[in-house]
């Protein structure tokens, strides 16, 4: 066989085991190589099957000659035409004579050859196959035998073909394509739908009635009369299938599967799948560029003689009361969108404590050339001590280059000291700060500030660089280089000098001369050598380490913890240890700056989450009542680790999402059946669904995913240096790499273009937490405006419900089997549409009226029921996590919680079925619920039948 280039070949095999075996051999064996190898098994095998997608990948590959090797379990002895399928090998006998005929009918080239593989000996495999050979020749032999042709002289084959597709189904075919269509209706233990043919006598010939299953959109057709039993039931047939696609129940390929159309284009898919590995769509990641807000990005011209900025006070109150915060403003350029300027934001400090901030508008503030330069300077100052501190290591730290370089899409915006004006009323910046902390020691010649001759006046102190006034030291910042730290100063310990008392009986000078090494607060050991005072009476100072920033809007306890307040903590530092750096930054601005990079990021969010708000708006009027921070919360991911995520909102519009598609699917498919309805509502809420339709909204560049690192806050004076462009984007953004061991946190660091890696099922997370938000804040109509937006349609025709109401009426003729009104007295509800209430108690077993059963009405109150529980627990009980919702759910919403109710209201009575073994099922599990529970212990429970009509 290696010598015909196109020829295919099929092995069947019995269990899907065998076929991964086999098929995982042939592969391995390098004398076969010429064979590319694939296997194929069914969709319904539990772990060990394969999804429908893959399948038609598998069969579009072996199709076009990609694969011609297929080992197959008995799921490809029926449908595959492949022309060029040259041998059919049986690994396995077949176990009826229409698994034989049709797997050899697999080998369609002319000379092609059927191979059996029969154990040696084995006479009963021998047995067998003589018997499927002999039967096939029996059948041979009275088809070619066959007299009776003048029956079918006056026959005439009529066709039905769809316009659009050109499929078309002839009398001859149409009897196997409903019994296809009725083996495709969705089925149970206790009921298999089949037609059922009955024929009546006619004086123009014999009419022949089909009786669909319950489940089926139309019960009965009657063909027209013919001169035979065969004519007449193909007839009534063909006019079935006409009725059944007229209705949807048929696609326009005349096929009962709703996912028949996938298969016709799924050769531009199978690339996906590869023969050993089928990536989970859900957890790719990809990489997405995040919007930085347009409020934030418009920036102004140095060169303007004046430049007019919107002033925004920022308060900050402190609880409990143990910091002390200096006042600072916000200046922007834009002015912010409202419900940004009432922002509030609790950042979240060590003991449960808060500092409540909010920002309060104070106009307009102009700057002129000079102030301008000093405000972006004292921002560039500010931001390298809390986060690049380093730079200040030596003498000089250059400052307004890295604002000439700023990149035109940064953040541009300045956050300064204000000052109250007590009696104009008023808030100003604090100017005198800025140029006092501008006019340091870091930032020109030390000599202009420090006397480098020791002086030895009551009012001076000896540092590193020189001899400086007490009251520049105070509220000061201050470097130790034997450590390399950093010291607010707050005060003067005029009672503390070298020779007091440090330990016991040992003096600071004798600490600091005998100490060799120091472990300072990062866990590393700096060397110290022996240390001489030169002046051992100079007082030492009060001194605070400069914090390391962290994200404050971490959840680092609980809610309800209380508050406690912490004692600042102040060491003790010989003035000739520090070298004077910036003069007039106190603790104070340190404490402030702290929260500044927090609150600026949860403020770049918000308005991200207001632009969304705009857009949103623009579409639909709904999207303008909703708040700008619920749109932000829907928008957080729990890796964010903030107090607000998107899971609680997520959980609540999963459901609704179902519950709309439902019933939206309920009342616009009359003839669909529960599976297809299924299938189709699977196909709408799906993540990978959901995703693409969020691609194509561009909603990806307002998810925010990644924890907040003040490391990589920039803004004016920070520039980020990590340039983003094609040539530098793949290198800067590699994808994580186990077999490499690349740490995750690295793939972490921002660019220039704000890129992140976002996992599809992230993506789909936050279109159904944008559901539950709009749902929250506006109800049922705001959340479909929504759902149209997104590209997923839910509106129905009220005319459909009328047209439900009218086809529940088929039902009445069982109203004498039920006590309608025992039943609504059960229930607690008179039904203004009694059929429907009959049909909710209709099994599909039960074929003995011309009505439907109740598996659509289970369909549409599965995902009501869901959606109401969700909707209870989400509201009444706010302090539940997402997965303490969805495990209550699950309890509340399952077979033995509907069953146990159903059976102490007695509503497994009014059941209507046809089906002992359903009969038997239902006694028995009645008998075992109304046991004592002592009872219960002695017995197995049995299986719950999945026939309780509560849904």
């Amino acid at each position: 066989y290696r010598l015909q280039a196109t020829g295919k070949c099929i092995i069947f095999v019995k269990r899907i085991i065998v076929a991964k075996s086999l098929a995982y051999i042939l592969r391995s064996l390098k004398s076969l190589k010429f064979w590319k190898c694939e296997f194929l098994v069914g969709c319904h095998g539990g772990k060990e099957s394969m999804s429908r997608g893959k399948m038609n990948a598998i069969v579009e590959r072996f199709s076009s000659g990609e694969v011609n090797l297929l080992v197959a379990t008995n799921v490809a002895e029926e449908g595959l035409d492949i022309q060029t399928c040259c041998l059919v090998v049986r690994f396995d006998l077949p176990e009826t004579i229409a698994s034989f005929i049709q797997s050899r009918g697999r080998a369609r080239m002319t000379i092609s050859e059927y191979v059996f593989l029969v154990e040696r000996g084995n006479e009963r495999e021998e047995k067998l196959l003589n018997d499927f050979m002999a039967g096939e020749d029996i059948m041979n032999k009275e088809i070619t035998s066959r007299t009776a042709n003048e029956t079918f002289d006056d026959l005439e084959e009529v066709n039905y073909k769809v316009d659009s597709t050109g499929a078309s189904i002839n009398t001859g075919c149409s009897v196997s394509l409903v019994h296809r269509y009725c083996d495709k209706l969705p089925r149970d233990k206790y009921f298999t739908p089949s037609p059922k043919f009955y024929y009546i006598d006619d004086l123009n010939g014999t009419i022949c009635r089909i009786i669909l299953p319950p489940n089926a959109p139309l019960r009965q057709v009657d063909g027209l009369p013919c001169s035979s039993k065969d004519e007449a039931k193909r007839n009534a047939c063909l006019k079935a299938c006409k009725e059944l696609h007229e209705r949807g129940a048929l696609t326009d390929y005349l096929l009962p599967d709703i996912d028949s159309r996938r298969k016709i284009g799924s050769a531009t898919h199978h690339s996906e799948y590869s023969s050993n590995h089928v990536e989970d769509e859900s957890s790719r990641e990809e990489l997405y560029e995040m919007l930085v807000p347009a409020a934030l990005r418009r920036s102004w011209s140095n060169d303007d003689t004046n430049i007019n900025l919107h002033f925004y006070y920022i308060r900050f109150v402190p609880k409990p009361k143990d910091r002390q915060y200096r006042m600072f403003g916000l200046f922007i350029k834009n002015p912010l969108p409202q419900e940004a300027e009432s922002l509030k934001v609790d950042l979240h400090l060590t003991h449960g404590r808060i500092v409540e901030t909010t920002l309060t508008p104070q106009g307009m503030a102009t700057f002129d050339k000079e102030k301008i330069m000093l405000a972006q300077n004292f921002q560039e100052m500010f931001l390298k001590i809390i986060l690049d501190r380093s730079e200040f290591y030596s003498d000089l730290v250059p400052l307004g280059k890295c604002i000439a370089s700023q990149d035109c899409s940064s953040k541009s915006y300045l956050l300064l000291p204000v000052i109250e004006k007590l009696y104009e009323g008023y808030k100003t910046i604090d100017w005198t700060t800025v140029r006092c902390c501008l006019t340091s020691p870091a930032f020109i010649d030390v000599s202009a500030t420090c006397e480098k001759a020791p002086c030895c006046t009551s009012d001076k102190l000896q540092l590193l660089n020189g001899s400086v006034n007490e009251a520049d030291v105070v509220n000061s910042l201050v470097f130790t280089p034997h450590n390399n730290l950093f010291f607010f100063v707050d005060g003067i310990l005029y009672e503390t000098n070298a020779n007091s008392c440090y330990k016991r009986s040992e003096s600071y000078a004798e600490y600091y001369r005998d100490r060799e090494h120091l472990n300072n607060l990062c866990g590393h050991i700096d060397m110290m050598f022996h240390i001489k005072f030169s002046y051992p009476e100079q007082p030492f100072l009060k001194a605070k380490r400069l914090f390391e920033c962290r994200n404050l809007l971490h959840n680092r306890v609980q809610a309800n913890t209380e508050a406690r307040e912490q004692v600042e903590h102040f060491v003790e530092l010989p003035p000739e240890l520090c070298s004077l750096k910036i003069v007039g930054f106190s603790k104070d601005i340190g404490s402030t700056l702290s929260l500044l990079p927090s609150l600026m990021h949860r403020m770049e969010n918000l308005l991200v989450a207001i632009e969304l708000k705009e857009v949103l708006s623009s579409s639909f009027p709904e999207a303008s009542e909703i708040r700008a921070d619920h749109i932000l919360e829907a928008l957080t991911t729990e890796k964010c680790l903030e107090r607000l995520s998107l899971e609680r909102f997520e959980v609540l519009g999963d459901s609704f999402l179902k519950y709309a598609v439902s019933r939206h699917s309920f009342l616009t498919y009359e003839a669909f059946d529960e599976g297809q309805l299924t299938r189709r509502r699977s196909s709408i809420v799906n993540n990978s669904n959901l995703y693409e339709l969020a691609i194509a909204k561009k909603l990806q560049v307002y998810i925010r995913d990644e924890l907040f690192d003040p490391t990589q806050f920039f803004a004016l004076g920070r520039p980020c240096k990590m340039v983003c462009n094609i040539g530098t984007e793949s290198v800067i953004h590699q994808r994580e790499n186990e077999n490499l061991n690349i740490a995750a946190e690295g793939r972490n660091f921002r660019c220039t273009k704000s890129h992140h890696w976002l996992h599809r099922k992230t993506i789909a997370d936050v279109v159904e937490a944008l559901v539950g938000a709009f749902l929250v804040e506006n109800g049922f109509k705001a959340a479909i405006a929504f759902l149209r937006w997104i590209g997923i349609s839910v509106d129905f025709d009220v005319s459909n419900i009328y047209r439900v109401w009218e086809s529940s009426d088929s039902n009445l003729s069982l109203i004498s089997s039920l006590n309608i009104n025992e039943l609504e007295e059960i229930l607690g509800y008179t039904f203004r549409c009694k059929g429907l209430l009959l049909q909710a108690f209709v099994h599909a077993s039960y074929n003995k009226h011309s009505g439907g059963c109740y598996q659509k009405l289970e369909f549409l109150g599965d995902a009501v029921l869901e959606y109401l529980i969700t909707s209870y627990l989400y509201s009444v009980f706010p302090e539940l996590k997402p997965g303490q919702i969805t495990d209550l759910r699950s309890i509340t919403v399952n077979n033995n919680s509907f069953a146990n109710v159903a059976v102490w209201r007695s509503l497994h009575k009014y059941l209507m079925k046809d089906a002992r073994s359903l009969d038997e099922a239902i006694n028995k599990f009645e008998s075992f619920i109304l046991l004592s529970d002592l009872e219960k212990d002695l017995i197995e429970e049995p299986a719950c039948p999945k026939v309780y009509p509560l849904h």
